[in-house]
């Protein structure tokens, strides 16, 4: 292969933030699991878009394995060559996650700076991280997708720095390094321990109160309809992971009253296990929710891989089995209804809604009033007038609907959750269905 000729850096600035945008060639090698509807590379360009990346090329191969050396096979690596040096680009982002050894290999024969799916995931959400716990999250997941290729980072700087006294700064100096990220890692990880700790009390706090969290796939809508459905006034924007940080609301539902709803982090195909573990307790009001409403984008290409991909996340976390329903958001920007329809056939109990117009977010609240009505008992609790203990009980953790005197008795009709029923009988207590509506819940839990 001929020697690459070397030009100046095309740069761009971003606007955003001042920083100048590199320019770059998108990279996606193809195995025989990887087959989507989704066009070849465009989450990539989704994600790059969102950091910041000005997309100048591509280059797909369709493999049954990949290649040990280079991921991609030796013609292709060329052909990447070729295609960086025609298109100035500053970087080469590839759609897998790359070995040290790989990346190595690749920069070298590129001789441009070269990322993989998961690097470029954790710079998109160290750039987005707003609060302390956010970003304690993102700096332990970047040291331990670090920890492993302290080496290669070494090797930058000895390319960078050759002469007498630089052929390498010596197993001493790398070991040092590592000993220095492992302490880091150890600390960060306490600290989110005693986050988490302090999350899970607060969350526990609020059991008195019914609670709902989004979850999904980035960019399907969680923000703009947690907005559309409480007046949150949060942050919203047509990115992925415009939202990092858990926002909860008071959300007044139709004919129940004030739930909490949650906004969560969105899931991506592929999500990095070290971001799922170093989020968790950014995910503990999904992991605690009575129920869970899982958007989608219904106009998004490959909706039924990002619907499976989110069960996938909801799966390691440890909530797949929770309560969930399906919410199939953008209706308003479908091409037609046949898309629609296909999709409620595939998911016949799902709810259709359009965050940005309002339509079907009635139907919305009814379908998540009558979930989580699904856990609550409609009952009439008879006790003797002085008996404030249970009284006070009924009031702080059930909704008191009406009181019947019967002179040293009252009849109590209340709304409460079956977790509680065990703490309201007992002597002197008489609890039956209200109106005979429950016979059938209120036997299922006796």
């Amino acid at each position: 292969m001929k020697p690459r000729r070397i030009q100046p850096a095309v740069y761009e600035l971003d606007r955003a933030d001042g920083v100048a945008s590199e320019a770059a060639v998108l990279v996606g090698v193809f195995l025989p699991d990887r087959r989507t509807e989704e066009p070849p590379l465009a989450e990539l360009e989704g994600l790059a878009t969102t950091a910041g990346v000005r997309v100048v090329g591509r280059l797909t191969q369709q493999r049954e394995r990949p290649t040990a050396a280079t991921y991609l096979g030796r013609g292709k690596v060329e052909e990447l060559a070729r295609v960086v040096d025609a298109a100035g680009a500053d970087v080469v982002i590839f759609d897998n996650d790359l070995s040290p050894g790989q990346v190595r290999n690749l920069e070298r024969a590129t001789n441009v700076k070269v990322l993989d799916r998961t690097e470029l995931i954790l710079d998109i959400f160290a750039s987005r991280a707003q609060t302390k716990q956010a970003r304690l999250a993102v700096e332990l997941a970047q040291h331990e997708y670090a920890m492993p290729r302290l080496k290669r980072m070494w090797t930058h700087l000895s390319r960078q720095k050759k002469g007498v006294g630089l052929r390498g700064p010596g197993e001493k100096q790398l070991e040092e390094d590592r000993r220095l990220v492992e302490r880091r890692i150890r600390d960060l990880k306490r600290e989110l321990a005693g986050i988490e700790r302090r999350k899970e009390r607060e969350v526990a706090a609020r059991a008195d109160l019914m609670t709902v969290s989004l979850v999904g796939y980035t960019n399907a809508g969680k923000s703009t309809l947690m907005n559309a459905l409480t007046d949150a006034g949060v942050f919203t924007q047509d990115a992925l992971f415009a939202t990092l940080d858990t926002r909860t609301r008071r959300w007044q539902l139709p004919g129940w009253g004030p739930v909490l709803l949650s906004d969560t982090v969105g899931f991506i195909r592929d999500l990095p296990h070290h971001l799922i573990e170093s989020f968790k307790a950014t995910l503990e009001e999904a992991r605690q929710a009575n129920l869970l409403l899982h958007v989608a984008d219904a106009s998004s290409t490959a909706v039924y891989d990002q619907i499976a991909a989110a069960y996938r996340v909801l799966d390691e976390i440890g909530i797949r089995q929770k309560d969930t329903i399906l919410v199939l958001n953008k209706i308003d920007v479908l091409p037609d209804r046949v898309r629609l329809e296909g999709l409620l056939h595939h998911y016949a109990h799902a709810v259709p809604v359009s965050a940005r117009t309002g339509a079907g977010l009635s139907r919305l609240a009814a379908a998540v009033s009558e979930a989580l009505s699904r856990s609550f008992l409609d009952l009439d609790v008879e006790m003797g007038v002085e008996n404030g203990r249970l009284l006070a009980y009924l009031a702080a953790h059930g909704e008191v609907l009406s009181k019947r005197y019967l002179d040293s008795r009252v009849v109590v009709h209340c709304r409460i959750a079956r977790r509680h029923l065990g703490e309201i009988e007992g002597d002197g207590v008489d609890v039956q269905p209200h109106r005979r509506r429950d016979v059938a819940a209120f036997e299922d839990v006796a």
